[in-house]
């Protein structure tokens, strides 16, 4: 397979989501582009996540006969788990592409013209229901900006050939390359660092831990000092992005965990994230971040719509030395994981 052919059709399919979302977002209301279209099993479906529909699959089509027919999942466009195929002439077993797509990641912040969301695609060869987020071979992301913003970062990656950045200038068109460098700390006293806790219910659980986290790494601070900072970006692939760009080093999304516990006692459980939501997270591998699932180990799940996912993303080795042993004692104490 042409990787590198694949992800100048993800980058053009993403350039055209930004260039619709931009445009959304100067000639729509808030009360427009917040409606909601559906209610799938994946995720709740907005207006604005609907529009991107009619700009992303004609970009694939006109490449899917030359990759060998694509099998396409994506949040929000077909209407079964299954996703759709293109083009029409190929079935979900004979087309040698499978890709997965989360349009618009962060829809939340976006819509309500807060703070960028970004377009996430990942490419694998199709194994069928088999196919699993470690197949993945090539990534995109495409930072969706709101319309205070006149630069949108693309970053890209194929497995074991690195990792690739640029900005575009939405204003001139001009682009320049953009450095990706996660943080080289070795602690993440004095950095950002957090458990995504965006949606309820669980939270007080989670903070626990975060808070017994800071301690164990500090158990005295009679200065008071702010040790560790916090962003709860509503939205994985923006968590993703801050590491890539150094500003934060450590993110552990394990609300799948925290929900699965609460079921057990009887209690409601909540919004996870999907395997959509994780699908360019070998751009961060190739830059050298270490990300696993919720357990420790690698993150493996199937390449689908609705699966469960749990993440934890470390900057580097010495952050993952750090933090690991210690987050891994507070899951099992919370009985997160066993």
């Amino acid at each position: 397979m042409n990787y590198e052919r694949v992800i100048h059709m993800l980058k053009e399919a993403g350039n055209a989501v930004r260039e619709k979302v931009y445009a959304s977002l100067q000639s729509s209301s808030v009360e427009q582009l917040s409606r909601v279209h559906a209610e799938k099993s994946e995720d709740t479906i907005y207006t604005i996540d609907r529009e991107v529909e009619e700009v992303l699959v004609p970009v694939l089509a006109k490449y899917a006969d030359e990759l060998g027919g694509i099998v396409l999942l994506a949040e929000g466009i077909g209407e079964d788990e299954g996703g759709i195929v293109l083009p029409e002439k190929y079935d979900r077993h004979n087309a040698k592409l499978r890709l997965i797509i989360d349009p618009i990641d962060g829809t939340r912040g976006i819509m309500y013209n807060k703070r960028a969301a970004f377009y996430l695609a990942g490419a694998a060869p199709n194994k069928g229901d088999q196919t699993s987020l470690l197949d993945i071979e090539a990534a995109v992301m495409v930072e969706l900006p709101t319309t205070k913003q006149f630069k949108s970062d693309t970053l890209w990656a194929i497995r074991n050939k690195g990792c690739f950045g640029e900005t575009n200038n939405l204003l001139t068109g001009e682009t320049a390359p953009v450095a990706i460098k996660p943080s080289g700390a070795k602690t993440i006293i004095g950095g950002f660092a957090q458990l995504a806790r965006f949606f309820p219910p669980g939270r007080d659980i989670l903070s626990r831990i975060e808070d017994e986290l800071i301690q164990t790494l500090v158990p005295s601070n009679p200065g008071g000092k702010a040790l560790v900072f916090e962003d709860q970006y509503i939205s994985s692939g923006g968590q993703l992005y801050e590491m890539l760009m150094g500003h934060d080093r450590f993110v552990a999304d394990v609300r799948g965990l925290l929900y699965a516990h609460l079921k057990s006692q009887g209690k409601e459980a909540g919004h996870v994230c999907h395997p959509y939501d994780v699908c360019a997270h070998l751009i961060g591998t190739e830059a050298g971040m270490i990300i696993t699932n919720g357990h420790g180990d690698a993150l493996q799940a199937p390449m689908d719509l609705n699966s469960e996912i749990n993440w934890i993303g470390y900057a580097n080795r010495e952050i993952e030395r750090e933090v690991k042993p210690i987050l891994m004692t507070l899951l099992k104490k919370y009985d997160l994981i066993r």
